[in-house]
Formats: structure tokens, C-alpha cells, sequence
């Protein structure tokens, strides 16, 4: 038996599908603005003069880069509460595990991108009158942040597909939308086509602007 793709299916099931784009977007972009804040924090941590704090930013780092962000959500939705006393909103949960999960990443991308500014660039500024905090708000993280971007922009594209793992916890994000049109339409080879194309759209999306942001020099060296 001759199986045939069926192209109307497939078109048929992008409007529920879109129904979950605002979700995927609200979770992975809601996560890395958080995770992005605890990157900052604990990538500063790690390169502290104080031997604790790097311990406990180490710690941080390698504990959620080394377990899988699967793990990270389903402790979060199920176990959290347990210690709570109180349930955890599925949206709430996702947003939650995208911000631990990029937050170790982009903690290594900070330490990286701070660490690559010559050491020098910090001792004129100092000999300049500039206090510490000075030289580092104004000469060494404005260099820093450029050579960071494209990093950032490869988690985004990371914590944007691992939305898609959330289903598992009943949040409406695409791969969600598409079980939810394939338990009535039995439709699953064309529907998840689909989803793979809109999740493509959105990350091609993404590395198009990265793209066009080292063309016009505001990223890099």
C-alpha cells in the first residue's frame, strides 16, 4: 500500500498550530530574560577573587548543564510542590526550567566573554581615575556584551526547541497543539511536519537577525 503524503492535511492543521506559537515564544523568551539575569550573576561569581562564591557558581553551573532540562521541568512541575505545599502553574514551570537551564549556559558565556577583554584595557581605565566598577560598567562589559551576542543568540535557538519537551506537562506550546489536532485527526506524520516547519521559521528567524547584526559590525570583535 502506497502511502501519500497529504499536503491539505498539513496546511489544515497550521491554524491550531499557531495557537501555540505564542506560548512557545512567551516560555523561551520569558525563560532567557531571567536565565540571562542568573548568567550574569553566577558567570560574574565564577570569576570572583573569593574562592566560595566560585564554588557555589560552579556548583550552579555544572549541576543544571549536566542534567537534562526534561529532568529540570518534570522536578519543578511535580517535585517542587511537594515542598511548597501548593501547585505550580505548567506555564510557570516551563518558563522556570528555561530560566536554570540557560542561566548555567549563559553563565559560561559571560565568564567567557569577560575573560576574552585584555587585561590592560582594565588597568588604563583604573589609571585614568575610574573606580572598579566604573571600569567594568563602561570599558570592559560594552566589549564584553558584543562578543557574547552570537553565544546568546545560539542558547536562544537551544532553549527555543526545548520548549518542545514541555508537552509533558500539559503546556499548549506547539508539539503540545500538534497531539492535541493528531487525537483527532490521526493526522501525526503531517502534522508534526508542520510543527517542525514553524519551529524552523522561528529559529531561522533568529539566526537571520544574528546574521544581519555582524553584518553591520554591532557584534564580534
Amino acid at each position: 500500500m502506497e502511502f501519500v503524503f497529504d499536503w491539505q492535511a498539513a496546511f489544515a492543521s497550521i491554524p491550531h498550530l499557531l495557537t501555540g506559537i505564542p506560548w512557545t515564544l512567551l516560555i523561551s523568551f520569558g525563560g532567557l530574560a531571567i536565565g540571562f539575569i542568573i548568567g550574569i550573576i553566577f558567570g560574574l561569581l565564577r570569576i570572583s577573587p573569593i574562592s566560595w562564591l566560585r564554588w557555589l557558581a560552579t556548583t550552579y553551573i555544572e549541576v543544571f548543564r549536566g542534567t537534562p532540562v526534561l529532568v529540570q521541568v518534570l522536578f519543578i512541575f511535580y517535585g517542587l510542590p511537594q515542598l511548597l505545599g501548593g501547585p505550580i502553574n505548567a506555564v510557570v514551570a516551563g518558563i522556570a526550567a528555561i530560566a536554570v537551564n540557560s542561566g548555567a549556559y549563559i553563565s559560561e558565556i559571560v565568564r567567557g566573554g569577560v575573560q576574552s577583554i585584555e587585561r590592560g584595557q582594565r588597568e588604563a581605565s583604573l589609571s585614568l581615575g575610574l573606580s572598579r566598577t566604573q571600569s567594568f560598567r563602561y570599558v570592559i562589559w560594552p566589549q564584553a556584551f558584543r562578543r557574547m551576542i552570537p553565544a546568546l543568540g545560539n542558547q536562544g535557538i537551544i532553549s527555543i526547541k526545548d520548549t518542545s519537551l514541555f508537552s509533558v506537562i500539559g503546556v499548549g506550546e506547539l508539539v503540545r497543539q500538534g497531539q492535541v489536532y493528531i487525537a483527532t485527526t490521526f493526522n501525526a506524520l503531517e502534522v508534526y511536519f508542520m510543527v517542525a516547519i514553524l519551529y524552523l521559521v522561528i529559529t531561522l528567524s533568529l539566526s537571520l537577525a544574528l546574521r544581519m547584526l555582524e553584518r553591520k559590525g554591532l557584534v564580534g570583535q
